[in-house]
């Protein structure tokens, strides 16, 4: 045989090999995790907008200023 087809046969070889080990290590760690309702992330929840911190002169709108109603003076 050639060297090529030897080599092909043993990077086959080892692929199922890879693959193999790969997907039993993986069953693995999700049968453990009994919890399923966990994102897995920790820490503190917050859900509060960023603050961004824009140029001068330039507002969001919900931060426009409310304007009062003009009288009329005659």
């Amino acid at each position: 045989m050639s060297s090529l087809i030897v080599d092909l046969v043993l990077c086959g070889v080892a692929y199922v090999v890879l693959i193999y080990f790969v997907a039993t290590m993986t069953r693995a760690r999700i049968q453990r995790g009994r919890n399923r309702n966990d994102d897995g992330d920790g820490g503190i929840e917050d859900f509060t907008p960023p603050k961004i911190d824009l140029p001068p002169g330039v507002i969001w709108p919900s931060d426009i200023p409310k304007r009062r109603k003009q009288t009329e003076i005659f």
